[in-house]
């Protein structure tokens, strides 16, 4: 990089006595004109250029690029952008890392340095897609899903474990700790990143790019964010830029506050619905306005998750007081928290009361509008309200019994020694899982106290119903112990049944034998609701066709009433000791008593969890792997292998045949 580019743009902070350098967006304005009237996720953007410009892979056209975006809120030039980082799950990463163990084999084979073959950017793989819900609603479930896991991936994860220790800049999260956007949030995001060049400590805001569609949920950290293929995953883990269209940013204006009883989960169904609409496929989305100082963050970090599913790149929000709240209670550093609201406010990048940036088109959205709503029967963006689920059901069963003349209306199963009829639309699977809402405190303490007051009135789960609780952290286990509320959920089938993506993507694990067979027997259309961000056909169970994406609290009460046939605003979910009928509305939690049990959750919990977060449990580290440069290939391996990329590169290089238009070779 030249470094009189750079110095053009160069700027100093000092926080807390200590100086950092950065490239300043209002050193940019004396060139490029009124840039600050970007959105703040293409002034994120703009800085990632300053910071790279070199006449080479960054031009000064690119920057006027951006600049001239102002114009028409849109551009068409291509520019490379490089990310602070790199985010793997253990099924797409560990292809990349295949590809280093590959390289460091054929540097040593042609007599250099092994060690010296790192990734070029930090990279972290957090082991979270492997866990399958084989067993449930028990106290040993976690245990016996877990022992199951090490079993099945133990080649996969003795080869990580090798990495982990083999590679520089090169982090493994274990397995058993969380979902890898919820410890992306909770720990590994910095919203401001630090890095030491030519002897000073240069900053710039926290980018990543991830092996996993839902990286996006960093965005409500203000940290800009999203999810790439493998292959341009790797490219960034070396150094190379990703290339992209400067993109469109559709600006969503959030007003108002959501009315009593309304979910994060009913809010983001509903901004899902609403941007599919508006189309925004390729396309940034930014959220802005003063309703965005009623939303937790942790709401923020929800609406974020779901950006594939209303399909933008990214749904992003901006750096505020909420974003100091959320690091200061998750345990950040506080000299990290100060120059994150330092550098935010130095560049712009951070919210105030009133910001209005220029997009290429806008949206509104009042808060106080949003309805208890799911999604369903197979796509996240078929929002339908609380009280129509039953009609929507009964219209995908209609449909769907013109070509199923051998139907029956229900089965008879034999459950523990009682016999009961497995009716058409019955709840097959209620899972409260996925990153989509188990990061966030206050939908999953609403589900523990919608629990609670469910056992005090005497009822119970219907035993046709497979229940599992697969927080996205060990925090969230802390923090429903501290409110009492775990012994609720355990008496009604939501035992804790691992840290990790389960039933979201499909590992929801074998139904009792006697379920399947009276499905397949009856051609029975049954469903599955699930606090997760995708449930189309045959995703979460193949025998399932309908599935359904509800809050935590929802989830628990389909478990109840067991049939997607029933109005949950209307019908009972069931009766209680007298005999009286117990309706949805006597034991949902109100607003006031979800917020007292928030209060609970504190920043020791995270820093307990997180303090030892690279090293495992016991069985993590019983993992025999050698202390090699260079890892140890199983010839006889049905599933990592020594790639053959490599085996025939010479030291030198050679100049390659190439085949000319009119067919002739010349070397």
């Amino acid at each position: 990089m030249s470094v009189d580019l750079r110095q053009k743009y160069e700027d100093v902070l000092t926080v807390n006595g200590q100086t950092f350098s950065y490239s300043s967006l209002p050193k940019a304005t004396t060139t490029l004109g009124d840039v600050q009237r970007l959105p703040k996720s293409l002034k994120i953007l703009l800085e990632n250029l300053l910071r790279f410009l070199d006449n080479d892979t960054v031009k000064d056209a690119d920057l006027k690029a951006i600049a001239q975006w102002l114009q028409h809120g849109h551009a068409d030039r291509e520019i490379a952008y490089r990310p602070a980082r790199v985010l793997m799950q253990d099924f797409t990463g560990v292809p990349a890392i295949v590809d280093l163990a590959a390289m460091r084999e054929a540097v040593l084979r042609l007599g250099g340095d092994p060690s010296s073959v790192n990734p070029l950017s930090p990279v972290d793989l957090v082991i979270d897609h492997s866990v399958t819900v084989d067993d449930y609603a028990n106290a040993s479930a976690f245990s016996t899903n877990v022992e199951l896991e090490m079993q099945r991936n133990r080649e996969r994860y003795a080869f990580l474990r090798w990495g982990q220790n083999a590679f520089s800049r090169f982090r493994v999260v274990p397995p058993g700790t969380g979902i890898c956007h919820q410890v992306n949030l909770e720990y590994l995001g910095q919203t401001v990143w630090q890095e030491t060049k030519n002897g000073k400590v240069w900053v710039y805001p926290d980018t990543l790019v991830g092996t996993d569609s839902h990286t996006t949920m960093i965005n409500g950290l203000g940290i800009l964010g999203w999810g790439v293929g493998g292959i341009e995953a790797e490219a960034a883990m070396l150094g190379q830029p990703v290339s992209m269209l400067i993109p469109d940013v559709v600006g969503v204006k959030l007003t108002g506050k959501l009315r009593e009883g309304i979910t994060a989960t009913d809010l983001v169904l509903t901004v899902t619905q609403m941007l599919r609409k508006h189309g925004v496929v390729g396309k940034f989305v930014e959220f802005y306005g003063d309703g965005l100082a009623q939303l937790p963050l942790a709401d923020r970090a929800t609406i974020g998750n779901m950006s594939p599913e209303f399909g933008a790149t990214c749904g992003f929000f901006p750096v505020d007081e909420e974003t100091l709240r959320y690091m200061r209670l998750t345990g950040r550093d506080e000299q990290q928290i100060a120059l994150v609201e330092a550098y935010s406010k130095a560049q712009g990048l951070w919210r105030n009361p009133g910001d209005e940036p220029v997009f290429t088109s806008t949206l509104s959205l009042d808060l106080s509008s949003v309805e208890t709503s799911l999604a369903g029967p197979k796509r996240p963006q078929d929002r339908v309200l609380l009280a129509k689920v039953h009609q929507a059901f009964a219209d995908y069963q209609a449909l769907d019994l013109t070509s199923h003349a051998a139907r029956q209306e229900q089965i008879p199963v034999t459950i523990e020694g009682e016999t009961y009829p497995l009716h058409q639309g019955a709840v097959a699977i209620a899972a409260i899982t996925s990153c989509t809402n188990t990061s966030n405190p206050g939908v999953m303490l609403a589900a523990g106290l919608l629990a609670k007051k469910a056992v005090e009135k005497g009822l119970v789960r219907q035993p046709w119903v497979k229940t599992s609780l697969a927080p996205g952290s060990k925090v969230v286990t802390d923090y429903l112990n501290a409110a009492g509320l775990t012994p609720y959920l355990e008496r009604l089938g939501f035992n804790l049944v691992g840290y990790g993506c389960t039933t979201c993507i499909g590992n929801s694990g074998p139904l009792l034998p006697q379920i399947e067979e009276a499905i397949r027997q009856g051609d029975l259309t049954v469903g599955a609701v699930l606090s997760g961000n995708r449930n189309f056909e045959g995703r979460i169970h193949p025998l399932i066709k309908t599935n359904w994406l509800a809050s935590p609290p929802l989830v628990v009460a389909y478990a109840l009433a067991g049939n997607m046939s029933v109005d949950l605003t209307q019908d009972p979910l069931g009766h209680d000791k007298n005999g009286n009928a117990v309706y949805l509305r006597d034991i949902w939690p109100s607003t006031q008593e979800i917020a007292q049990a928030v209060e609970g959750v504190n920043a020791g919990m995270y820093l307990k969890e997180y303090a030892e977060v690279f090293s495992g449990d016991s069985e993590w580290q019983s993992i025999a792997v050698e202390s090699s440069l260079t890892y140890g290939w199983q010839q006889d391996s049905t599933y990592i292998r020594q790639p053959p990329f490599f085996t025939t590169m010479r030291k030198a290089p050679t100049r390659s045949k190439t085949f000319t238009a009119r067919g002739s070779w010349f070397s």
